[in-house]
């Protein structure tokens, strides 16, 4: 079998994700679908973290729409988050994966509260950790909050899941049908272009931290084991664009030094 290019991963799964073809709440098949995907990479032995999104139960527009203060309706996303890990831990669990939830807010009687160290010996254990209510604080999306715990846990790489989108391109392919996909971009590039795959925060923090993320068709089974064996899979967004996917951060730095 051939080996993980990737000791550590951070997937950011929306919560549009799990709706299935509903336009609200959660399919159940979706979810079993989801685990099966997540446990065939753990089985490699990747070390997993996720950070789950809460669009299938709550959205800020709907709170906008109800004339809800911005901190308040983002409050009730949170909270919305923790509801998807906690249902994605339980399907987990059924398939002996063990598994933990950490919550940006404090919960105990429900889950961990998000500790760093504890969440990376978790990992170091083989356990997936599941990271809910995003940082904790309004006005602040999980697309930042993922890219905030792949650089706290040290992740490799961080999986952007997208559903019905195959990568990054140049123009909206749901919208224009001749927009070209793209395979790798750097930061740089990304920012300067105004393409919207994650939030600025986010990709500041990526590039900052020199934490790689691949966009992804998360509709396409097997991405996730695909990607961590070293496919090259949607598209690759990072500083050194010339270590494709096979990369890990080590064998970039003797790369470097061999250069």
């Amino acid at each position: 079998m051939t080996a993980p290019k990737f000791k550590r991963i951070l997937l950011k799964l929306s919560g549009e994700a799990l709706v299935g073809e509903a336009h609200f709440g959660i399919d159940p098949n979706i979810v079993n679908r989801i685990a099966e995907e997540i446990l065939n990479a753990h089985k490699l032995g990747v070390q997993i973290a996720i950070v789950v999104g809460g669009g299938n139960i709550f959205r800020g527009e709907q709170g906008r729409q109800w004339g809800m203060d911005k901190a308040g309706s983002d409050y009730v996303g949170m909270l919305a988050t923790i509801m998807n890990c906690l249902i994605l831990q339980e399907v987990l669990k059924t398939k002996g994966c063990e598994t933990r939830v950490q919550t940006a807010i404090a919960m105990p009687a429900i889950a961990e509260p998000f500790i760093r160290l504890k969440a990376i010996r978790h990992l170091e254990k083989g356990r997936v950790v599941i990271f809910g209510g995003g940082t904790g604080n309004p006005h602040v999306t999980t697309d930042t909050a993922a890219a905030l715990r792949a650089a706290e846990i040290k992740a490799d790489v961080l999986l952007m899941a997208k559903n019905n989108v195959d990568g990054v391109y140049d123009d909206d392919p749901r919208k224009n049908s001749n927009a070209k996909k793209i395979n790798k971009i750097s930061f740089e590039q990304l920012i300067r272009q105004g393409l919207k795959v994650m939030d600025p925060a986010g990709v500041s923090i990526c590039q900052q931290n020199n934490i790689p993320f691949v966009v992804f068709d998360f509709a396409k089974s097997g991405g996730i084991e695909r990607i961590v064996l070293g496919e090259k899979v949607g598209t690759l967004v990072g500083a050194n664009l010339d270590l494709e996917f096979a990369s890990t951060k080590v064998e970039a730095k003797n790369k470097i030094e061999a250069k």
